[in-house]
Protein backbone atom coordinates (compact mmCIF):
# COMPACT_ATOMS: atom_id res chain seq x y z
CA UNK A 1 0.00 0.00 0.00
CA UNK A 2 1.44 3.14 -1.07
CA UNK A 3 1.18 5.46 2.37
CA UNK A 4 2.23 9.43 2.86
CA UNK A 5 2.51 10.80 5.82
CA UNK A 6 2.42 15.01 5.74
CA UNK A 7 3.91 16.95 8.47
CA UNK A 8 2.70 21.09 8.64
CA UNK A 9 4.94 23.61 10.12
CA UNK A 10 5.01 25.74 13.21
CA UNK A 11 1.78 27.36 13.96
CA UNK A 12 0.53 25.59 11.24
CA UNK A 13 -2.16 22.58 10.55
CA UNK A 14 -2.73 20.30 7.63
CA UNK A 15 -5.52 22.23 6.46
CA UNK A 16 -3.11 24.85 5.29
CA UNK A 17 -1.25 25.83 2.29
CA UNK A 18 -0.90 23.01 -0.44
CA UNK A 19 -1.58 20.28 1.99
CA UNK A 20 -5.25 19.86 1.48
CA UNK A 21 -4.65 20.02 -2.39
CA UNK A 22 -2.23 17.41 -2.30
CA UNK A 23 -3.20 15.32 -0.08
CA UNK A 24 -6.30 14.91 -2.82
CA UNK A 25 -3.76 14.38 -5.49
CA UNK A 26 -2.37 11.44 -3.56
CA UNK A 27 -5.15 9.98 -3.20
CA UNK A 28 -6.13 10.18 -6.99
CA UNK A 29 -2.68 8.23 -7.66
CA UNK A 30 -3.37 5.56 -4.84
CA UNK A 31 -1.92 6.90 -1.47
CA UNK A 32 -3.59 6.10 1.41
CA UNK A 33 -2.45 10.04 3.26
CA UNK A 34 -1.92 10.69 7.08
CA UNK A 35 -1.45 14.69 7.76
CA UNK A 36 -2.37 14.34 11.70
CA UNK A 37 -2.31 17.78 13.71
CA UNK A 38 0.83 18.01 15.81
CA UNK A 39 0.93 20.08 18.77
CA UNK A 40 1.84 23.74 17.88
CA UNK A 41 3.18 26.48 18.99
CA UNK A 42 1.56 25.11 22.59
CA UNK A 43 3.60 21.87 23.34
CA UNK A 44 5.50 21.91 19.89
CA UNK A 45 8.04 19.65 21.49
CA UNK A 46 10.16 16.49 19.13
CA UNK A 47 8.66 14.53 21.68
CA UNK A 48 5.45 15.75 21.67
CA UNK A 49 5.38 15.40 18.13
CA UNK A 50 6.81 11.88 17.81
CA UNK A 51 4.32 10.87 19.76
CA UNK A 52 1.36 12.34 17.67
CA UNK A 53 3.71 10.39 15.11
CA UNK A 54 4.90 7.17 16.21
CA UNK A 55 1.22 5.22 15.79
CA UNK A 56 2.07 5.97 11.90
CA UNK A 57 5.43 4.26 11.59
CA UNK A 58 4.10 0.99 11.47
CA UNK A 59 2.64 1.58 8.03
CA UNK A 60 5.83 3.10 6.51
CA UNK A 61 7.43 0.55 4.07
CA UNK A 62 9.01 1.16 0.54
CA UNK A 63 6.49 2.62 -0.84
CA UNK A 64 5.94 5.46 1.46
CA UNK A 65 6.44 9.08 1.19
CA UNK A 66 6.86 11.72 3.78
CA UNK A 67 6.31 15.36 3.05
CA UNK A 68 7.54 17.93 5.57
CA UNK A 69 7.24 22.03 5.25
CA UNK A 70 9.35 24.07 7.73
CA UNK A 71 9.66 22.20 11.26
CA UNK A 72 8.55 19.83 9.21
CA UNK A 73 11.72 19.49 7.50
CA UNK A 74 14.26 18.84 10.86
CA UNK A 75 10.94 16.61 11.98
CA UNK A 76 10.83 14.28 8.39
CA UNK A 77 14.74 13.95 9.53
CA UNK A 78 13.98 13.04 12.90
CA UNK A 79 11.45 10.39 11.37
CA UNK A 80 14.31 8.83 9.29
CA UNK A 81 16.67 8.25 11.79
CA UNK A 82 13.53 6.38 13.45
CA UNK A 83 11.97 4.39 11.20
CA UNK A 84 11.61 0.55 11.41
CA UNK A 85 11.41 0.38 7.61
CA UNK A 86 13.08 2.49 4.48
CA UNK A 87 10.77 4.25 2.68
CA UNK A 88 10.59 5.48 -0.96
CA UNK A 89 10.95 9.45 -0.49
CA UNK A 90 11.04 12.06 1.28
CA UNK A 91 10.13 15.77 0.51
CA UNK A 92 11.29 18.59 2.75
CA UNK A 93 9.85 22.20 1.56
CA UNK A 94 11.13 25.38 3.29
CA UNK A 95 13.54 22.81 5.76
CA UNK A 96 16.51 23.30 8.20
CA UNK A 97 18.36 21.55 9.71
CA UNK A 98 20.75 23.70 12.35
CA UNK A 99 20.46 27.03 14.08
CA UNK A 100 20.36 30.04 14.28
CA UNK A 101 16.58 30.48 13.90
CA UNK A 102 14.82 34.09 14.35
CA UNK A 103 14.76 34.80 17.75
CA UNK A 104 10.80 34.06 17.83
CA UNK A 105 11.16 30.56 16.92
CA UNK A 106 13.61 29.47 18.94
CA UNK A 107 11.60 28.33 21.72
CA UNK A 108 9.57 26.07 19.67
CA UNK A 109 12.09 24.64 17.19
CA UNK A 110 15.46 23.73 19.67
CA UNK A 111 14.07 20.39 20.81
CA UNK A 112 14.23 18.94 16.81
CA UNK A 113 17.74 20.73 15.90
CA UNK A 114 19.91 20.66 18.90
CA UNK A 115 21.16 17.40 18.82
CA UNK A 116 23.43 16.24 15.62
CA UNK A 117 21.34 14.57 13.29
CA UNK A 118 22.27 10.67 12.21
CA UNK A 119 23.06 11.69 8.11
CA UNK A 120 24.24 8.32 7.48
CA UNK A 121 20.98 6.80 8.64
CA UNK A 122 19.22 9.01 7.36
CA UNK A 123 20.55 8.60 3.75
CA UNK A 124 19.91 4.82 4.46
CA UNK A 125 15.85 4.83 5.47
CA UNK A 126 15.18 6.79 2.07
CA UNK A 127 15.66 5.79 -1.53
CA UNK A 128 14.99 9.61 -2.63
CA UNK A 129 15.75 12.63 -1.32
CA UNK A 130 13.91 16.81 -2.66
CA UNK A 131 14.65 20.05 -1.51
CA UNK A 132 12.86 22.80 -2.23
CA UNK A 133 13.74 26.69 -0.55
CA UNK A 134 13.14 29.83 -2.09
CA UNK A 135 15.55 32.40 -2.53
CA UNK A 136 13.22 34.90 -0.37
CA UNK A 137 12.64 33.38 2.56
CA UNK A 138 11.86 36.06 5.33
CA UNK A 139 12.24 33.07 8.04
CA UNK A 140 15.13 30.47 6.34
CA UNK A 141 18.22 31.93 4.57
CA UNK A 142 18.40 30.02 1.13
CA UNK A 143 21.89 28.30 2.52
CA UNK A 144 19.43 26.52 5.23
CA UNK A 145 17.81 24.85 2.28
CA UNK A 146 21.77 23.99 0.53
CA UNK A 147 22.27 22.70 4.03
CA UNK A 148 19.93 20.40 4.72
CA UNK A 149 20.64 19.22 0.80
CA UNK A 150 24.18 18.46 0.99
CA UNK A 151 24.06 16.59 3.74
CA UNK A 152 21.47 14.27 2.03
CA UNK A 153 23.63 14.27 -0.83
CA UNK A 154 21.09 15.76 -3.33
CA UNK A 155 20.58 19.13 -5.02
CA UNK A 156 17.94 21.80 -3.54
CA UNK A 157 15.80 22.84 -5.86
CA UNK A 158 15.43 26.43 -5.95
CA UNK A 159 11.77 28.07 -6.28
CA UNK A 160 11.80 31.83 -7.00
CA UNK A 161 9.42 34.08 -4.80
CA UNK A 162 8.21 31.21 -3.27
CA UNK A 163 9.45 32.98 0.28
CA UNK A 164 8.58 30.18 2.78
CA UNK A 165 5.73 28.49 0.95
CA UNK A 166 2.68 29.65 2.26
CA UNK A 167 -0.50 31.00 1.78
CA UNK A 168 0.58 34.54 1.37
CA UNK A 169 2.43 33.69 -2.21
CA UNK A 170 -0.67 31.47 -2.78
CA UNK A 171 0.91 28.07 -2.20
CA UNK A 172 -2.02 26.53 -2.20
CA UNK A 173 -0.91 24.00 -4.81
CA UNK A 174 2.76 22.88 -5.50
CA UNK A 175 2.42 21.08 -8.62
CA UNK A 176 6.54 20.59 -9.13
CA UNK A 177 6.41 18.83 -5.71
CA UNK A 178 3.41 16.50 -7.40
CA UNK A 179 5.49 16.33 -10.62
CA UNK A 180 8.40 14.72 -8.30
CA UNK A 181 6.10 12.59 -6.05
CA UNK A 182 4.88 10.62 -9.75
CA UNK A 183 8.84 10.76 -10.33
CA UNK A 184 9.39 8.25 -7.34
CA UNK A 185 5.85 6.49 -7.17
CA UNK A 186 5.11 2.98 -8.99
Amino acid sequence: MKNAFLVHSTGGSPYETFYPWLSLELRKLGYKVAAPQFPTPEGQTLDNWMRVAKPHLAAFDEETIIVGRSIGGPFVLRLLEQTPTPINAAFIIAGFCSGPVLPQFQPVVHTFIDKPFGWKKIRRNAKHFFVYHSDNDPYLKEEKGREVAKNLGVEMTLVPGAEHFGLTRGFTEFPLLLDDVKSVSR
